[in-house]
């Protein structure tokens, strides 16, 4: 079973040394430079990178090789705001601006190594929604969330594998934000052989991973364009090691986390080569879920990890135990004074579970609970609240600082948190936003 990690960057004003918006992304981030030393020992301990052994004393310090990884894989994040065109003139509003074959070059990441092979979009289903500076039926229109990339034949041996790469931006649009603010639980039942009840998740993101268009030659759910491409990637490349890697930021790490759940309950990263159909797995989940329990063994299956840059949490604690009984790897990047990474389940979550200890409390399967292994970052910018959720300014303090300075202990002063995220919210509705564009 995973157990929670953590690595703790001291806490640091960043005042004036960071802008965050989105229009500037690209200035800020290049390709990381991969010096050769690294490159042998990646090849050679990518599973241990993935977290096949949970990050075992790679977290607190933080390895360098990791490290880079984290910075590496928060890059192609980034490239989805950089690509987002939120020009409200744009023939290209709210999607992106460039093509599929030239968007990575264009945004800075050209020598990246990767080849991107689907874009994919997502859409809200969410009835009467009071959507302010769009007209009513662009609640449910899909917009572009993410991409699908595959490592190049170059990249692959330095990596040691063919890495699958999904990438997935945060919230944008007002029925987006709608979708984040929906705190129920549902059951995710993604599995047509064996629902799960008590596994749910929030239900918001479950409407952004699941819903279509809902017209007859409308655009498909972000769940079916996933499950369709990463089966097609799979099988092109059966022969070979692989690993499937999504990142996400805020919104975009919680469906990055669906996915992986998704993938590994319907047993997509289990070896191919005793699979039988042939079928996109979006239209046949039942032979899927069948033919994977005759894979080889657990060895062969394909590494499903989640990097997530300040994450919400996504489901209950039976979905956390699923995740890690599947073997669903999550890295989570947090900054201690982000208000996102708290929600949903401010107050029932898996810190209230259990009462003195010992005793679980009834209503212990309506809590939240974060999954996986994390890594705690500490800044906060009195001039600019905003920038505790910012991804540029993560990768940015990841960046500035040696692996071996971040094993220091933070400072044991109280943090206010309910003023922190007064003025995180605050803060964007003082500049004209309804809510944030960041989430």
């Amino acid at each position: 079973m995973a157990t929670s990690t953590t690595s703790l960057i001291p806490k640091k004003d960043i005042s004036n040394s960071i802008d965050h918006s989105i229009s500037t992304m690209t200035t800020i981030f290049g390709h990381s430079d991969i010096s050769s030393n690294t490159t042998n020992k990646l090849a050679t301990m990518w599973r241990e990178i993935q977290g096949s052994r949970n990050w075992e004393n790679l977290v607190n310090p933080l390895d360098s090789l990791l490290q880079e990884e984290i910075i590496r894989y928060g890059e192609f994040v980034v490239a989805c705001y950089n690509a987002f065109d939120i020009d409200p003139n744009s023939k290209r509003y709210l999607n992106c601006k460039y093509g599929k074959n030239s968007m990575l070059d264009e945004v800075g990441l050209g020598k990246s190594g990767y080849q991107i092979t689907k874009y994919i979009y997502a859409t809200t289903n969410i009835n009467n929604v009071l959507s302010i500076g769009q007209n009513c039926s662009s609640s449910s229109s899909g917009r572009w969330i993410g991409y699908v990339a595959i490592s190049s034949d170059e990249e692959t041996k330095r990596l040691g594998r063919r890495d699958v790469l999904i990438a997935f931006r945060g919230t944008i649009t007002n029925p987006e934000w709608i979708a984040n603010l929906m705190s129920t639980l549902s059951p995710a039942r993604l599995d047509p052989n064996d629902p799960r009840p008590e596994v749910k998740v929030e239900a918001g993101f479950l409407s952004l991973y699941t819903s279509n268009e809902g017209e007859k030659f409308g655009l498909r759910s972000c769940r079916e364009q996933l499950l369709s491409e990463v089966w097609r990637v799979i099988n092109v490349y059966k022969d070979e090691e692989m690993s499937i890697t999504i990142g996400g930021h805020s919104m975009g790490s919680a469906l990055a986390l669906l996915l992986a759940y998704d993938v590994a309950e319907l047993g997509l990263n289990k070896s191919p080569t005793t699979t039988t159909t042939t079928e996109s797995p979006a239209s046949c989940c039942d032979q899927l879920y069948e033919s994977s329990l005759s894979s080889v063994s657990e060895s062969n299956d394909i590494p499903v990890t989640v990097f997530s840059f300040g994450g919400p949490r996504v489901g209950n604690s039976p979905f956390k135990e699923r995740c890690e009984e599947l073997g669903v790897k999550v890295l989570r990047i947090v900054n201690a004074n982000d208000p996102i990474t708290k929600l949903p389940g401010f107050f029932l979550n898996e810190n209230f579970r259990v009462l003195g200890g010992k005793y679980e409390v009834p209503w212990s399967c309506s809590c939240y609970a974060h999954v996986g292994v994390e890594i705690l970052l500490d800044f906060f910018n009195m001039q600019d609240p905003t920038c505790v959720h910012d991804l540029g300014t993560y990768l940015n303090l990841l960046k500035s600082h040696h692996h071996k300075s971040l094993q220091v202990q933070r400072d044991q002063e109280d943090i206010d948190f309910f003023n922190i995220a007064k003025e995180f919210f605050l803060s964007m509705l003082y500049n004209g936003e309804m809510l944030p564009s960041i989430w």
